[in-house]
């Protein structure tokens, strides 16, 4: 009787020690670029912890959005998740009290301080926030992304633009035309704008340049109309682009993804593009000569801003049995030493602070940009998308020359209107 009682407890003592070696904390992401990178810090904090880490992977993003919301309402998140979508998606998340508030975590042993302040910014509520979310940090930032101009230095050398950069929109012009006769066959610019929120980001950013951004968020909120004077000036600039001939062809109908093939060919000299791009052209076309600079201003004595804050970010579920295992490996992860490892292997911009001697020349640039950045996550006002939307269609029409800048300003206007009845 003695040798069975010793045995069951042997056996009970094995099961234990098997179900603690068998402790997982789960992440579902969307990130196919960094896969990779995600299961080798996984294995390596295993063996630093003992804590089990998987990363399941997801695409297209649509496809992965639906099945985080599914989840969330099934009660069924993973640990860890990234939510995509614009910021109201993550105020909904955290009204609901499905993820975490990092708040408290990140005050302890200085992990806020890690972070460029921008990248925490854009997923973050303060009081009073118009989401009415609650006040706390909900995201954690794995890399941040900046909203700047590319340019070929190759193109612009043969034009005798040699370490030279446009600051204004008539400067690139002239710089794009002067590489045009001197390259026959490459264009001047180029961008995604099939993909229309490349083409509103840049309207907002001349928009701040031109009217600042008390003006700016002025007319989100209602107290500026579209019809002033300023916003019909911003709306122009997109003519003046479209006159000047430097564009290719079918910028309006071409996605990103192809704009940024048509740049790494060297077939155009400019293009307006994210922190994202360099990882892009480092698999296109590994010998590209090209760098980064802030937006062409077309104000030239008014400051500017670009956006730029978090790109991508994971939250941690309230309901999740290994909480504490999650936040933790959360903090690990952005710790420099495995930032270091994303940012070698993905090529992208880090959310924290202290790698700046490891960072390429164009994420570099791209740094540098976010010392004068914006974002909508951070603006104190949000446009309906209804009137985004006319708003974007409005700048589609301008470049193929169906409307002119004040049809577009009176027809964006005409909308904001009919949805404050």
């Amino acid at each position: 009787m003695k040798r069975i009682l010793a045995a069951l407890c042997m056996l009970a003592l094995a099961g234990c020690g098997k179900t603690e070696a068998s402790k997982k904390v789960v992440v579902w992401h969307w990130m196919t670029d960094r896969h990779q990178a995600f299961e080798q810090l996984a294995a390596k904090y295993k063996q630093q912890t003992g804590v089990e880490v998987e990363f399941k992977k997801f695409f297209p993003p649509d496809i992965y959005s639906t099945k985080v919301i599914a989840a969330a309402r099934a009660g069924t998140l993973p640990d860890i998740f990234g939510i995509l979508g614009e910021k109201k998606v993550l105020a909904s998340f955290a009204k609901s009290g499905y993820i975490v508030d990092f708040g408290p975590e990140l005050v302890k042993d200085g992990w806020k301080d890690r972070f460029y302040a921008q990248t925490l910014a854009t997923t973050a509520f303060d009081k009073g926030n118009i989401y009415d979310a609650p006040v706390g940090f909900f995201s954690i930032p794995l890399d941040a992304t900046s909203m700047q101009f590319a340019y070929n230095k190759a193109l612009l050398k043969q034009a005798g633009f040699e370490g030279k950069t446009p600051q204004t929109l008539d400067e690139m012009i002239a710089m794009a035309k002067a590489v045009k006769e001197k390259v026959p066959g490459v264009d001047g610019f180029v961008c995604g704008w099939g993909e229309v929120w490349l083409l509103h980001c840049l309207a907002t950013e001349w928009a701040i340049n031109v009217m600042g951004e008390e003006k700016f968020f002025a007319t989100l909120k209602g107290d500026v109309k579209y019809t002033d004077q300023q916003w019909v000036d911003v709306l122009s600039k997109f003519v003046e682009l479209k006159n000047s001939g430097i564009m290719v062809s079918d910028i309006i109908t071409m996605v990103n993804r192809e704009s940024e093939d048509n740049f790494s060919r060297g077939a155009s000299v400019f293009s307006f593009d994210g922190g994202w791009a360099v990882n892009v052209y480092k698999q296109l076309a590994p010998e590209l000569d090209y760098g980064f600079f802030p937006i062409v201003k077309v104000a030239k004595d008014s400051p500017a801003k670009i956006w730029a804050g978090a790109g991508s970010s994971l939250a941690v579920s309230n309901t999740s049995k290994n909480k504490s295992d999650a936040v933790a490996f959360l903090k690990w992860l952005t710790e420099k030493e495995q930032q270091a490892v994303l940012v070698k292997e993905t090529n992208n911009l880090p959310s924290v602070k202290g790698l700046e001697d490891m960072l390429s020349p164009q994420l570099k640039d791209l740094a540098s940009g976010l010392e004068s950045s914006t974002h909508p996550n951070v603006w104190p006002f949000e446009e309906d998308s209804r009137v985004i939307e006319i708003f974007d269609k409005g700048l589609q029409q301008l470049i193929l020359g169906e409307k002119t800048p004040q049809e577009v300003a009176e027809k964006i206007q005409q909308v904001k209107d009919s949805i404050k009845k």
